[in-house]
């Protein structure tokens, strides 16, 4: 099992050494510890040099969380010939009582209404090679507050129908960006400037929040590319490809898309599963919002029994991207989830009850640097036990404290080869997967 100082190693060259130690004692705590992460239950599990006091200093510290994980990531998950995609979404924390910093009232997914809480915006590195998702920004949302003194908006006068005369065409390349579109991309720019030369990303993914012209000409202002999902009854257009008539401006827009009849010469692959066939189609579109052509990926299913039908709507703005490779990045989205669910489950994300600006931050960003954590020391073990989990691990350092804290009544300390049969044992309490050889 790999050594928490050994992993955190690389950390040294950005963090002082009593940030550091302290934060390996807070890790230790959380691999163990069998209730609430909270300041209190940390301090519980920390053991010498872990106090109540020591804890609540060290989320009181001033960390850089995005170099903090970028480091682990470079040095222990990531391979140098893998290929790096980055993904962003929104989580929504619950929490009690009316003092928390940055307290408000957010749509919740998961509630199916909007409950008071934090909402955090995470970005995260995907490998395509590993099929896993890596955290490195978590960054408070704010609400923005209704301006004082705005004037109410005013009617306008009903006129005569259609455009204005004089009116003039406008550019949808040149958008405003809203204020929340800003606030992504700032925090895009950020990782991108952190990351560097070290991997080369050329894709953002974003659920069907971003499917609009707005995000994707944020997005293509950062130099990347979008993959997201527009809406299943979206307005898109063939390319004209029919004869000049001489005067005005060429035709741009073709025959509308009919998604229940689409050509077969689009067709790219049928598969059948049970009753249910599935039917993918790319093309190059039109969107009439958009300012770009789309590369466009209709799914559709149909049912073979009821002959009902139902279709999804990918796009990115990469003329040039396969249909399959598109289809594979946008499911590596939904590894962020499992981010999210492994941080309010076992590191705390839901957990921490910290009410102050500070320490709310590193709360949150130290659930989500718990999951690179546990991504990190799980990867050695996958190699001789595939089915090594988060349990699993917290069982090993769960049976490796108790063995310790017992070993310390015996007069004389054992041999080190005892000690890891014995901890080895303990962890068998607890474990959920199996393995014959573990030592």
């Amino acid at each position: 099992m790999p050594d928490i100082v050994v992993l955190l190693a690389c950390l040294s060259q950005c963090v002082e050494p009593t940030s550091l130690r302290q934060l390996g004692r807070v890790i230790e705590a959380m691999l163990s510890i069998s209730g609430r992460v909270t300041m209190r239950g940390l301090a519980r599990w920390s053991g010498k040099g872990g106090s109540y006091r020591t804890i609540q200093r060290f989320f009181n510290t001033s960390l850089n969380w995005c170099h903090l994980n970028w480091l682990l990531i470079r040095h222990h998950v990531l391979d140098a010939d893998d290929v790096v995609l980055m993904s962003g979404d929104h989580v929504v924390v619950t929490k009690a009582g009316k003092m928390t910093y940055g307290l408000e009232r957010f749509f919740s997914s998961l509630y199916g209404k909007t409950v008071p809480g934090l909402c955090f915006l995470s970005l995260s590195l995907l490998s395509v090679k590993r099929r896993t998702s890596y955290p490195v920004m978590t960054e408070p949302v704010e609400k923005p507050s209704d301006a004082v003194g705005q004037e109410p908006p005013t009617t306008k006068a009903r006129g005569r129908r259609g455009r204005p005369q004089g009116s003039k065409n406008r550019n949808r390349r040149a958008v405003e960006l809203s204020p929340s579109l800003r606030f992504i991309q700032e925090h895009i720019k950020r990782l991108l400037a952190q990351i560097s030369d070290a991997f080369k990303v050329v894709y953002f993914l974003f659920d069907g929040e971003f499917g609009h012209n707005d995000a994707m000409q944020m997005v293509r202002q950062v130099g990347l590319h979008l993959i997201s999902k527009l809406r299943y009854n979206s307005a898109l257009y063939f390319p004209y490809d029919g004869p000049y008539w001489g005067r005005g401006p060429r035709r741009k827009y073709g025959k509308k898309v009919d998604y229940h009849h689409i050509p077969s010469t689009y067709l790219q692959s049928i598969s059948m599963d049970k009753e249910i066939k599935t039917q993918i189609y790319q093309m190059s579109l039109w969107h009439k919002k958009f300012a770009e052509m789309l590369t466009i990926v209709v799914i559709v299913k149909t049912n073979l029994q009821t002959h009902k039908t139902a279709h999804v709507v990918l796009f990115s703005s990469d003329l040039t991207l396969r249909y399959d490779l598109l289809i594979d990045y946008y499911r590596l989205r939904f590894q962020l989830e499992f981010n999210f669910r492994d941080a309010k489950q076992y590191w705390g994300l839901e957990d921490f009850m910290n009410v102050n600006a500070r320490p709310v931050y590193n709360g949150a960003n130290l659930a989500m640097f718990m999951v690179n954590v546990s991504h990190a020391l799980i990867r050695p073990m996958r190699a001789q036990w595939s089915a090594f989990s988060v349990n699993d691990l917290k069982a090993w350092f769960r049976g490796q404290k108790y063995v310790i804290e017992t070993l310390k009544l015996l007069p004389e300390p054992p041999d080190p080869i005892f000690i890891d049969q014995v901890v080895s044992k303990m962890a068998e309490l607890g474990r959920v997967n199996h393995a014959v050889n573990f030592v």
